[in-house]
């Protein structure tokens, strides 16, 4: 097979950072609720507390509180108190995660490449991970072997770029930052690495090191219906090209899981169910126009994925019933792949 189980110690190790990372991802949102300050204003004579903060479009923004009084001052304490405890909270799970992270390095338990990471975690904190945009393609395994606890063969994982699939039924907004007015997915780019640029095919970025950004949709079979190309309205951002297939992956469920990147840290991926990726993946492969070496590739995952399901998750059974959003033609040529293979169980009484 092209995938091997984790060890023991491998297992541990990432089940602890699951834990760590979900506790560090309170904290986080814990210390967010903290954002901006309480102050005293005085206005006509008169002394007011204050929230200051920044809204979504990045506009400091002040809503008053209140006159000063014993409440308001209690108030102003509290949330203090708050924000420190919360701070505390956040910088003490920052040191439990990178020495986490120093574990897993130790355990080759590390990943998801470097770049793909960053904009992976970069559209999380935009708000877009799961709510618009999903990780498609071969970044995607990453997501079904964290959940199954195995890894696959890096032969058929390698790769220099990233598709994302942009859901272009609704409506997407990225939290903005406090320096940036009008967010763009090339902006978030930009704080990835600097050196990203749109290249003459609008829906795709690349770096200085040739590493690539899709932007991508389904192709409808009504192609005059209009809908959204880009996240926002900024015409000099990515465009999504529209790409035969993707609908099955677009009306198929989420699928996330927390993998590790190479250097240990933690992520949350949001890919979609791995059934239709592996069918998608075969019928791919099968595509004339395809060059041969990408068919192959193509195949070696659709087999990789679908043993990984048929072995590791049992939850997900390949049937018609959950999976309509595949022609049936397609999805009666891959059932056999999703056929458990000959000897994939264990006598091993400390194996799970």
């Amino acid at each position: 097979m092209d995938f091997h189980d984790l060890n023991n110690d491998q297992r541990r190790e990432k089940v602890n950072s699951e834990q760590r990372f979900a506790a560090y991802r309170a904290a986080v949102s814990r210390a967010g609720r903290y954002r901006g300050s309480f102050v005293w204003q005085e206005v006509k004579g008169e002394t007011y507390l204050a929230r200051s903060y920044y809204d979504r479009s990045g506009k400091r923004r002040q809503t008053s509180l209140g006159r000063r009084s014993a409440e308001t001052e209690r108030r102003k304490e509290e949330w203090e108190r708050g924000r420190s405890e919360a701070l505390a909270d956040l910088q003490s799970m920052r040191e439990t995660m990178t020495r986490q992270a120093a574990v897993n390095r130790a355990l080759s338990l590390g990943r998801v490449p470097m770049i793909g990471a960053r904009i992976i975690r970069a559209l999380e904190d935009a708000g877009l991970l799961g709510n618009g945009i999903r990780i498609v393609g071969t970044n995607a395994i990453y997501t079904y072997e964290a959940a199954a606890g195995v890894m696959v063969d890096p032969g058929i994982t390698a790769t220099q770029d990233i598709d994302l699939l942009m859901d272009a039924r609704q409506h997407l907004r990225m939290a903005a930052s406090a320096e940036v007015e009008e967010p763009t997915l090339l902006g978030l780019l930009h704080k990835v690495d600097k050196s990203f640029k749109r290249t003459a095919q609008a829906f795709r970025a690349v770096n200085r090191e040739g590493y690539l950004v899709d932007l991508i949709r389904p192709q409808r079979s009504q192609p005059w219906v209009a809908e959204r190309e880009r996240i926002g309205a900024d015409a000099r951002d990515l465009s999504s090209v529209a790409i035969e297939g993707l609908g099955w992956h677009e009306n198929a469920p989420d699928f996330e899981a927390v993998a590790i990147d190479e250097r240990g840290a933690p992520l949350r991926i949001v890919s979609t169910d791995p059934r239709v990726f592996a069918a998608h993946k075969l019928w791919v492969s099968s595509q004339p126009g395809r060059e041969p070496i990408k068919r192959q590739r193509d195949a070696a995952q659709a087999r990789a994925v679908a043993a990984i399901v048929a072995t590791h998750m049992p939850h997900l059974p390949y049937e018609w019933e959950a999976l309509r959003m595949i022609p049936r033609k397609i999805f009666d040529r891959a059932a056999p792949l999703f056929t458990p293979p000959a000897g994939t169980g264990s006598d091993d009484p400390y194996a799970f």
